[in-house]
């Protein structure tokens, strides 16, 4: 499956060029010299991206480096306008960023489905002869030329669109409770990097209400360095609303792992920390009562203050703590704390 997942790709767009504008004089029966009438040059096609909630990857466009649009048609004779050079529409996920390759400069974002958005415009189609004609000069013998289409090498990226997102080190139990609380299916195995792609989960939640959960791969210290899978997936935690970290039960230091985690999104992007933020101690079935209590103390004292954060040990084996957990994220996405 993470073969068919596809964030990132770059392309080159020429879009097309306009046509020329007509030079031509009516000429009709009983009118030997009749005035100009030469109609404008067809703007060129432009390649215009379109939101597709249908689409989840960019897979579809990975093998497809060149997108030329066509040219827009000569204008003729009578005031006939040339014929507009046909668009090239791209479908891509909503989440889909356009960058200048360039420049890296952002041109704009996707965010609805149907939404429309020019990434690059066609020429516009030269004026005919007719649009010269004055007083002074009854018989123009000129007329504009199109103006020529662009040509850009253009990069699009996908950001995910969820409600929540999961993070945590490998093996911290994500895919686990994504595939207890949703109907997603990510790959799960007791080794680091099972998750390579992020994967999408809808939650459902009491009275028919529902969430979007994203299981985001891996962080590891550095990542923002472009350690372990890096910054590839980081990115993607940008579009959720509220960030759930997990911590393992069986954690060396809970408070600290979460610490370095919570550094790792502060150093690839400060605005990050100003997300709400939960806290899921996965894999509690490992742990007594005693020793259970004796954690959530020594976690409420330490995080106390600005960096207090709603807390739940959970397991997603016997489903201890999980209605709890999925509470938690409901009150995070919908009222304030």
């Amino acid at each position: 499956m993470e073969n068919n997942f596809v964030d990132y790709v770059k392309i080159c767009c020429r879009s097309g060029k306009g046509g020329a504008g007509a030079i031509h004089f009516r000429r009709e029966k009983f009118i030997a010299k009749g005035g100009p009438d030469g109609g404008d040059g067809g703007r060129g096609g432009h390649i215009i991206l379109r939101g597709n909630k249908q689409h989840w990857t960019l897979l579809h466009l990975k093998y497809r480096k060149h997108v030329i649009a066509e040219g827009g048609e000569n204008g003729q004779g009578k005031n006939c306008s040339g014929k507009f050079g046909k668009d090239v529409m791209l479908d891509v996920p909503l989440g889909t960023i356009a960058k200048n390759a360039d420049t890296g400069e952002i041109l704009f974002e996707i965010q609805e489905d149907g939404e429309e958005k020019i990434l690059l415009p066609g020429g516009r189609g030269g004026l005919g002869n007719a649009h010269f004609k004055t007083a002074t000069r009854q018989t123009p013998r000129f007329a504009q030329p199109g103006e020529p289409g662009g040509e850009q090498w253009m990069i699009l990226e996908l950001k995910i669109l969820a409600d929540v997102g999961l993070v945590g080190f490998p093996n911290a139990g994500k895919s686990t409770l994504l595939s207890v609380i949703s109907a997603a299916k990510p790959e799960i195995a007791n080794y680091p990097f099972t998750t390579l792609v992020p994967n999408l989960g809808i939650v459902n939640y009491r009275d028919y209400r529902s969430f979007v959960l994203a299981d985001i791969p891996g962080i590891i210290e550095g990542a923002h360095k472009g350690k372990g899978l890096g910054l590839r997936f980081l990115r993607h935690i940008e579009r959720n609303s509220v960030l759930l970290f997990l911590v393992s039960a069986d954690s060396k230091d809970i408070v600290d792992e979460y610490k370095i985690l919570l550094k790792e999104l502060k150093m690839y992007n400060p605005e990050l920390l100003q997300k709400k933020r939960l806290l899921g101690i996965s894999k509690s079935d490992l742990l007594d009562d005693e020793l259970e209590n004796a954690l959530r103390k020594d976690c409420n004292k330490r995080l106390k203050g600005v960096n207090k954060i709603p807390m739940v040990f959970f397991s997603s084996q016997t489903g201890k703590g999980v209605a709890e957990l999925k509470d938690m994220v409901w009150q995070a996405l919908n009222y304030p704390y």
